[in-house]
Parts: C-alpha cells; sequence; structure tokens
C-alpha cells in the first residue's frame, strides 16, 4: 500500500497513494495518493501563521463532551465585504501553508473578493485529537468526523466573523476533492459550491484501474516504455525465485541491507516499492507542484521512458535498477529499506512522533476501514507483478486487526453513505486529469448541467489546482477558466 495518496496532496499529497491528497509525507514509503512530500516551508509571511480552533472529539455522540485543537489558517489579502469566503479541505499529511500563497484558488479569490481558510484534516499535521495513534484511537478518524469539522468549523467561524450570510465555496483535491464534494452533498446548507478536484468518489477495495492507467500513460509517451517496463519488472521477479540472485539485486538497487525474501508479503513490498517510482511519476507529470517544496519535479513521464529505452545501458531490467536510481539521488535517499519487517515495525508503531505518525498509519487506517483503494497487479493490463490485493488486505489485519469482509464492508457503507459515483447534488465542479491514475474512481461526464465534470486531457493529478505557468497545455488553462465562469455563475444564484 503504498502512500501515494500521500502526495494532490495540499491538496492532494500523501503517500503511496497511497492515495491522494495535497498533502505530503516524506520519503517514507506511504502509500495513498502516492508520496504527498508537504515539505514545511518556514519562510512563509504572516499570511500562513497557523491558529487553532476548538473541535469536538465525537460529533456523533452528544455524550462525549471531549474537544481538541485543529490547526487552520487564514488569508484576508483579497477579502472584499461583502465576497464569498472560500475553504480549503486539508487531507492525508500535514496542512502546507505554501497554499495560502500559491494556487489557482486564490487567483479565483482574487477575482471575487474571498476570504480564504484552510482546516487541516484531523489527525493529520498538528491537528491531533487524541493522545496516540491506537487503533482505539484511530476509530475517531474518518471522512464523516472530518466532514462534521468542516461542517462545525465553517458555522462558528461564520458566528465569530459575520460571515453567516456570505456564500461559502469548498476546495479540495484528491481525497480533499472527495471531501470538498461530499461536504456540498452531505451539508448543502452550509456549502454553497465546491470544486472538487481529481477526487475519488467511488470506493473500492480493489483498484487495479491504477496501473492500467499507468501502462497508458506511459504509452502515451512511448509505446514501448510501459512494454520495457514490464521486461523489467518480470526479469526481477524471476530473480527473486533464486536467492543465489539476492547478494547482486541488493548491490543493484543499494538496499539498506541483504534482501531477506522469507514470505510472499516480502517479495511484495518490494516489488511495489520499486513500482511506486513510475506509480508516483505518472501521478503527479508536470504538475507544478515545486511551491509545495516537493522535489523531483523535474522527474516526468519523458525523463523515466527515456531511460527505460536508453540501450546503452543495457538490458531492461539495468534501465529498471537506473530508474531506480535515478530516484533516489533525487530524493537524496542514502540506501533503500526494502525490509518489510521494518514498514510493519513502522507502521504498527502508535506515537505521534513514531516513523509513520506524518500520514502513513492514519491514511492506511481509513483505506482498511472505508475506502480501499488498493492499487493490485491484478489486471493483466499494466506493468507490473507481484504485489496483489491479498498484500494489502493483510496489511489492514496485520496493522490494525481488520478483517478482510470487515474491509469489503465498510467499502460498501461508504458508498451506500456518500453515493459513489451517483452523485445527487448541485454547484459542483469535478475536475480530472487523463493521466492521473484517480481519474478512474472520479467522475470524468457530466452528471447534470449543475454537476459538471471538466477532464482535461494530457493532465495528471489536481493538475488545475497548482499555479499557472506559460508551459501550460492549452486545455489545462482553459479548463481553469472554465472552473471560474461557473464559480461566477453560482456565486450569483
Amino acid at each position: 500500500m503504498n502512500m501515494a495518496l500521500e502526495r494532490c496532496e495540499l491538496l492532494c499529497n500523501v503517500t503511496l497513494f497511497l492515495l491522494f491528497s495535497l498533502v505530503v509525507v516524506g520519503e517514507g514509503q506511504y502509500k495513498g495518493f502516492r508520496k504527498f512530500n508537504q515539505v514545511q516551508d518556514t519562510s512563509q509571511r504572516a499570511v500562513s501563521e497557523e491558529q487553532w480552533f476548538t473541535q469536538k472529539l465525537d460529533h456523533f455522540n452528544g455524550a462525549d463532551s471531549r474537544e481538541w485543537k485543529q490547526r487552520y489558517f487564514v488569508n484576508e489579502t483579497y477579502y472584499k465585504p461583502g465576497g464569498p469566503v472560500f475553504l480549503m479541505i486539508g487531507g492525508e499529511g500535514p496542512a502546507n501553508p505554501a497554499w495560502m500563497q500559491y494556487g489557482t484558488w486564490l487567483t479565483y479569490a482574487k477575482k471575487v473578493g474571498a476570504l480564504c481558510l484552510m482546516l487541516e484534516h484531523r489527525f493529520y499535521g498538528k491537528s491531533h485529537p487524541t493522545i496516540d495513534l491506537s487503533t482505539d484511537s484511530l476509530r475517531f478518524l474518518s471522512s464523516r468526523q472530518a466532514l462534521a469539522d468542516l461542517a462545525h468549523f465553517r458555522t462558528v467561524m461564520a458566528e465569530t466573523r459575520g460571515l453567516t450570510n456570505r456564500k461559502w465555496v469548498a476546495f479540495g483535491g484528491s481525497y480533499p476533492g472527495s471531501l470538498a464534494a461530499w461536504f456540498r452533498l452531505k451539508y448543502p446548507h452550509l456549502v454553497h459550491a465546491s470544486v472538487a478536484t481529481s477526487a475519488p468518489v467511488y470506493a473500492t477495495v480493489n483498484f487495479p484501474e491504477y496501473l492500467e492507467v499507468v501502462w497508458r500513460s506511459l504509452a502515451s509517451e512511448n509505446a514501448e516504455c510501459p512494454l520495457l517496463v514490464k521486461k523489467a519488472s518480470s526479469t526481477l521477479v524471476e530473480r527473486l525465485k533464486d536467492p543465489k540472485t539476492y547478494d547482486n539485486i541488493t548491490k543493484d538497487f543499494n538496499l539498506c541491507s541483504k534482501l531477506q525474501i522469507q514470505t510472499e508479503m516480502d517479495s511484495a513490498y518490494f516489488l511495489e516499492m520499486l513500482a511506486g517510482s513510475f506509480m508516483d511519476v505518472v501521478q503527479y507529470n508536470e504538475d507544478n507542484r515545486g511551491f509545495e517544496g516537493v522535489p523531483g519535479t523535474n522527474i516526468t513521464i519523458k525523463v523515466l521512458c527515456g531511460v527505460m529505452g536508453d540501450t546503452s545501458l543495457g538490458e531492461p531490467y539495468a534501465r529498471y535498477v537506473a530508474v531506480a536510481r535515478l530516484m533516489m539521488d533525487t530524493f537524496s535517499t542514502k540506501c533503500l529499506d526494502a525490509s518489510f519487517n521494518n514498514y510493519v515495525r513502522d507502521m504498527t508503531n502508535t506515537s505521534w512522533d513514531g516513523p509513520a505518525a506524518g500520514g502513513g498509519r492514519q491514511w492506511v487506517y481509513q483505506t482498511c476501514t472505508e475506502f480501499g483503494f488498493y492499487q493490485s497487479t491484478d489486471s493483466p493490463n499494466q506493468p507490473f507483478t507481484g504485489f496483489p490485493l491479498v498484500y494489502h488486505v493483510k496489511q489492514c489485519a496485520d496493522f490494525y486487526n481488520v478483517s478482510a469482509e470487515q474491509l469489503a464492508e465498510a467499502v460498501a457503507q461508504t458508498n451506500e453513505y456518500y453515493g459513489g459515483y451517483d452523485i445527487r447534488s448541485t454547484r459542483i465542479v469535478l475536475p480530472n486529469g487523463s493521466i492521473d491514475p484517480w481519474h478512474a474512481l472520479g467522475i470524468t461526464q457530466d452528471i447534470t448541467p449543475d454537476l459538471p465534470a471538466v477532464f482535461i486531457k494530457g493532465t495528471a493529478h489536481c493538475a488545475n489546482m497548482y499555479p499557472a505557468r506559460s508551459k501550460d497545455l492549452p486545455q489545462l488553462a482553459l479548463a481553469r477558466d472554465h472552473i471560474f465562469l461557473l464559480l461566477q455563475k453560482w456565486l450569483k444564484q
């Protein structure tokens, strides 16, 4: 389970996904929205001074009066009296104050005189509702509690700042994109409109389509590229069957300790880690993420496919090694920790100071108890081998004692609660990029005129949220303009 969601992440930045949000985690691989390496930039001006909101621990139990402090940020630079309020929703990683100074939403805010707020998601960053990350504490971590946090925050801020009659607009990308859509869906009296970017609205235990899109996105650069990746990956899988190759593999990939493969989980973890480089690069291809402080934005699909097609490096396996080395150099990784046991140790550490407390432990918990989203190799139409669904599902049991049956039931419950692809609401715009593997779980065609999709060909995860630049594809610039025109229209309604 890579945390990439980890990574649109302010909006979307988070780990191996692993999924998805504008938040970012560091190089600890966490899965999810792939790595949202949210690097805190301490040079931010006063615009992004952190503030604290008294929040309820459990919104669904009136007999529980416990409270905690939730972090938020304010930018009043563009606010004109009577203007709307823009609320950026935090996701599966620390809220990055850089978003209070950069991003398309601020361009929109300037045009309509909006007050801009960003609320960090419970259990991520500095927003700690409980004393630790034990499984018992994590039962207060869910999208429903997060939406109730947003509702309470919106209500109290409106009362204290005299903004009750203003129109509130929610913004989010990746998992927070889903939250933006669901906030409008579940609390229509509190939020007037939403921009739900790269939002995976359909929960599913198995998400093999993610890697199918990775194949197509690599092939869009060069038809041979995914075939070469597949060849290299298959070669590595063959070699893993013979322990005599382990010394060479250890040297090839500069592993921190000698490769040890005792179980299917060991090999799956190693293979997923290497595939993760391709997954992350595809997910964020050409996104203008430099302002977030993330390294590696210069590594694109073109670069990876260039290495994979370089015959001077030797066979495809040797080129695959070169990609891994390139990524290690880019992220200043001294060696690759391919130990699944170490990963389990990190992911089961329940301290707020633990190695996975940046978001990895929390996000995987949300996948086990709400979303699934497991990017398995179960489809034949993708480039990798060796990390099947069972590898992901078993982690739910190992880390949180959640069984496969409980996981399946939880995912069905999520779709029952939010409606999956069948969103019934108004004034939600749903942008997605064709290169972004997450679009497979999103809305890519208009549902109604008041629930429009914006499908942007050739762009990746949350591309429309990032600051504009001259080399942006024309269709990306048009998409940003189109979204603004919709907001303008909706704000008049």
